[in-house]
């Protein structure tokens, strides 16, 4: 029943855009101080796990990410809610999310320690080069023109600069605004550019009655169909799911990551990568198998060596030590049964996420019929209190509306705003990672030497060449 609860409030807080899984996890961990050990923590299990899928519904529904996580998820899943297959692109995000999420917990329960020991070899090169991958990855989001991709992501980098540098404490970018020093919250970014410029267009430029053209019909038929097919399709469903396991124990590296750097795999190594971005349920697949994967792979360097893969692997990690348990080789031994209660817990969770999401699908693809007079503004009211509560900053909705206009000119010169938010959640890693190993190979006798002649690095710098070719 706890796990229920925990998956069903999960979704909830996933699928309201500025009410991420941490901040689900942070609100609801005092409730689990009256629980014993292993109720409490599968109940937050529930949640993460729920979370996870729960940011595909806005992704999906309203081009509007839940969390930064399902930011490759809008790619295509918003396309086939403008064709009337929302349903579709729901029920593919419940399955990729449980497969990807039980992949990953079985990872989790069989190998963690020496895979946890393998996380602790990334240091600041890995993490440039990390970054370096992922900004190759705007080779395939820019449809159309590639100097156009680039020169949105060189503008991400630029956005991803304001505020107080990470490493010397210098004010950037603020003009004045000590708001800022804080630099730009990602959620206020994707609402902007996602959001916004859609109602701006659709509904509002346009005058249409409905939010998208074509009235959604959900049958029961599309779960089955929509699931043969994404089994028909191991290859894409096991390497987004590895690929989300190895970028969650990576610490700090997220979701948002994982999702894109799947999303392009997907797109390069498909018969047909022309479909992507169109509307096709291997881009809703392989988005969110990967950010499902990484909540779990985030759990192993946690639960091993006490080092969070994530902001909500952290709100978990204190959870374990107000019940008085410490990671390490202490939770597997004397602390064995709660500790495999949890991961069970997270492998039940993924099987509920399924049953919600597909049965779900019913009501929340609905949503969409409703007329745009009532939903745009719904939509904008949720937008601007989801941009206000991430910092209780009213400047937030400000940079969203300015980013939402921003966005919309963009549109219209045929700029997509995916290559943005793509240099502003790869710039902080970018930076920090040259700055970091330009510091420590002066330290030990060669930048260069530091920075390119590690094995992680070497694979990384591999992975690179190969995804710009």
């Amino acid at each position: 029943f706890l796990l229920f609860v925990g998956v069903f409030m999960g979704i909830v807080f996933g699928a309201l855009p500025g009410l991420t899984a941490t901040m689900g996890l942070a609100l609801l961990v005092p409730f689990t101080f009256t629980m014993s050990p292993a109720a409490g923590l599968i109940m937050l299990a529930g949640i993460y796990v729920g979370a996870m899928y729960g940011d595909a519904i806005p992704a999906v529904l309203i081009n509007t990410p839940g969390t930064p996580a399902a930011i490759a998820t809008t790619f295509d899943g918003f396309p086939l809610t403008q064709k009337g297959m929302a349903q579709h692109g729901l029920v593919a995000a419940a399955f990729a999310s449980s497969y990807g999420s039980l992949v990953a917990n079985v990872v989790l329960a069989t190998s963690a320690p020496p895979l946890a020991e393998f996380s602790l070899k990334f240091g600041p090169p890995e993490y440039f080069w990390l970054g370096i991958f992922g900004l190759t990855i705007i080779a395939s989001l820019s449809s159309g023109s590639m100097a156009k991709g680039f020169l949105a992501g060189a503008v991400g980098l630029v956005l991803s600069a304001v505020g107080m540098a990470p490493i010397g404490g210098d004010v950037r970018l603020t003009f004045g605004f000590p708001e800022l020093q804080a630099g730009i919250e990602l959620i206020v970014a994707l609402i902007g550019f996602f959001c916004l410029p859609e109602i701006l267009s659709s509904v509002i430029g346009q005058r249409r009655a409905a939010y998208t053209e074509k009235v959604v019909k959900p049958k029961f038929g599309v779960i089955w169909e929509v699931i043969v097919d994404l089994l028909k399709k191991p290859g894409l469903m096991l390497r987004s799911a590895v690929v989300g396991t190895v970028v969650g124990f990576a610490p700090g590296a997220g979701g948002n990551i994982a999702s894109m750097v799947s999303y392009n795999e997907a797109c390069r190594w498909d018969r047909n990568p022309e479909e992507f971005g169109k509307g096709t349920i291997k881009g809703v697949a392989a988005s969110e198998a990967a950010n499902s994967a990484m909540a779990p792979g985030s759990l192993i360097p946690l639960l091993t060596l006490g080092i969070p893969g994530s902001p909500p692997a952290a709100v978990i990690l204190g959870a374990l030590m107000l019940h008085g348990m410490r990671p390490g080789a202490e939770l597997f031994t004397s602390h064995a049964a709660v500790t495999y209660s949890f991961i069970m817990g997270l492998l039940v969770a993924a099987f509920l996420v399924t049953l919600i999401g597909c049965f779900g699908s019913f009501i929340f693809a609905r949503i969409i019929n409703i007329p745009s007079r009532f939903l745009a503004p719904a939509i904008i009211f949720m937008t601007v209190l989801g941009s206000f509560a991430i910092r209780n900053n009213v400047l937030d909705i400000w940079i969203m509306f300015v980013f939402g206009i921003v966005g919309y000119i963009s549109g219209k010169l045929k700029f997509h705003p995916a290559p943005i938010v793509l240099g502003l959640i790869l710039g902080p890693f970018v930076e920090e990672g040259l700055v970091q190993s330009i510091l420590a190979g002066q330290a030990t006798g060669g930048v260069f030497r530091y920075m390119v002649f590690r094995p992680i690095s070497l694979v990384l710098i591999a992975m690179s060449l190969l995804s710009a070719m």
